[in-house]
């Protein structure tokens, strides 16, 4: 069974260029566009193995999502890295405070962002 990412991502060309990316190296993909969304995900109990997130979404912020995911029971050891263009200091720290795995900058390297989540869904099969 392929490993389901769950991309969080509201421009279109970023969302399509990691969809690519990801079903071409044999992941499942559920692209969300905005924060309603991942809620939705969440009380309706879709899992996914790891979560690409980008913090500035509509109506939701990827930040403000972190803890959300993390207070939910199914989805606290899911592995969230953040894939952003905000490279300050004060968001990355803030986001892996609130429990993200990872955080990558736009515009990011392919093979890099590729190499960071599998080393992130290893890890979560370890623990």
């Amino acid at each position: 069974m392929k490993p389901q990412i769950l991309v969080v991502e509201d421009d279109e060309v970023t969302g399509d260029l990691l969809k690519f990316l990801l079903e071409r190296d044999r992941f499942e993909v559920l692209w969300l566009k905005d924060g309603r969304q991942v809620l939705d995900c969440l009380e309706n109990e879709v899992i996914a193995d790891a979560i690409l997130l980008d913090l500035m979404l509509p109506y939701i912020s990827g930040l403000q999502l972190i803890p959300r995911i993390r207070s939910h029971d199914r989805w606290q050891k899911v592995p969230i890295v953040v894939i952003t263009t905000d490279a300050t200091e004060e968001h990355v720290v803030q986001a892996l405070d609130a429990g993200a795995d990872d955080y990558v900058t736009k515009p990011f390297r392919a093979e890099e962002l590729m190499a960071r989540l599998r080393r992130v869904l290893r890890y979560t099969k370890n623990v």
